[in-house]
């Protein structure tokens, strides 16, 4: 049985950016954010990371941000929300 990841890091990267030309995800972002588990769950059903601004109901199996509200609004059309394991600190 697997686990379900405590903390996401959050990535909004625009969805124009096609060649980053060597650049990384990270820095193409325009923001990150580290998220951690709530105990609740959303109304997607996955389960609500929230922090930095950010809440984010997250499919812990495959990372797929289900739903996202950036300092209480929807997400601004033309950015992507991408979520990883957050490492430890």
């Amino acid at each position: 049985m697997s686990t379900v990841p405590k903390r996401f890091e959050i990535l909004l990267v625009p969805e124009h950016v096609e060649d980053r030309g060597g650049a990384t995800v990270e820095d193409s972002a325009v923001r990150t954010a580290v998220v951690e588990a709530t105990g609740r769950h959303g109304e997607s059903g996955y389960p609500i990371y929230e922090g930095h601004g950010i809440r984010a109901d997250i499919d812990p199996e495959t990372g797929v941000v289900e739903a996202l509200l950036v300092d209480g609004h929807e997400l601004d059309y033309g950015l992507t929300a991408l979520a990883r394991p957050a490492t430890a600190h």
